[in-house]
């Protein structure tokens, strides 16, 4: 008698149990399901970036002139597509030319990406077309390259991103990058960052090492290069719609990437070694997702 009692309590807690866990397993169950249909889904998006300046990996790109930056991505089961440009409204000259503005960059890239729990691993490539900085200048040769990623969805989401330029101007350029976003109310939030590079050149002659007085050698550059401190305060003004005021500050993180960064600045000096290596800029980003 006393051992189909026990029998039966067991049964009785086993079905209790399962009566219990039903809704959060249908729970869990919805979730997957809409997490299912949500990555079956093309997403996308569109910006428009209004910059006071252009500065790419500690390159001093424009000086003195607002640059326009229109963005495109579509997405579909961790496939992404994006399209990015860049528009010089006022080319620089270190003596009085006027140029008109001028489309000097269009990028795509192409990527792949899965989540493993925390873990979010990627990998792409991207095509880089450049155009001269006015009309008339020679063309800078275009650019490739392949990339890998890794970042965490936990404090300061680090993501790790190494970067291997494969045509002309042979490198490595590994990027680590964190971030927090403070949630100042429901529509406005506020959005630190920061990002610190290693640069490794495999050729002197597409990327040299600068020295002191901020010229060319015929050493290959392999240290620490730029890096960036931003702070970005995203407005939600409808669900598909955000606009982000921002602010940059690029500096060197080591004498042979100051070296470099004034080398291939943009400021008409005589002495290269008198142009700037740490640059602060800014603008507002909109965008529409879908």
């Amino acid at each position: 008698m006393k051992e189909n009692m026990k029998r039966l309590l067991s049964v009785f807690a086993v079905l209790l149990m399962l009566i219990v866990s039903a809704p959060f397993i249908c729970f869990a169950d919805e979730q997957k399901q809409e997490q299912k249909q949500e990555e079956e889904k093309v997403t996308g998006g569109a910006d428009l970036s209004v910059m006071s300046a252009y500065i790419w990996r500690g390159q001093e790109l424009t000086r003195h002139s607002v640059v326009v930056q229109p963005s495109v991505t579509l997405s579909y089961k961790g496939f992404t597509a994006n399209v990015w440009g860049n528009l010089d409204t006022r080319p620089y000259s270190a003596g009085d030319a006027r140029y008109a503005s001028n489309f000097t960059e269009a990028d795509i890239t192409l990527s792949y990406s899965r989540k493993f729990g925390i873990v979010q691993a990627g990998a792409g490539y991207i095509y880089y077309a450049l155009a001269a900085p006015y009309s008339g200048a020679p063309d800078p040769l275009d650019a490739q390259e392949v990339f890998f990623t890794v970042a965490l969805d936990t404090l300061l989401a680090p993501a790790l991103t190494v970067y291997k330029e494969i045509d002309h101007y042979h490198q490595w350029y590994i990027l680590l990058g964190i971030s927090h976003t403070f949630e100042l109310n429901k529509t406005i939030g506020l959005k630190l960052a920061a990002q610190a590079s290693y640069l490794k050149s495999e050729d002197g002659g597409t990327y040299p090492k600068y020295d002191s007085d901020a010229l060319p050698t015929t050493d290959k550059f392999n240290n620490f290069h730029d890096g960036t401190i931003t702070i970005s305060l995203p407005v939600a003004v409808t669900k598909s719609l955000t606009i982000t005021p921002t602010a940059s500050y690029v500096f060197p993180l080591s004498d042979d990437a100051k070296y470099e960064m004034k080398g291939r600045g943009l400021q008409g000096v005589a002495n290269p070694s008198d142009k700037d290596s740490d640059f602060l800029y800014g603008g507002i980003t909109i965008s529409f997702v879908f």
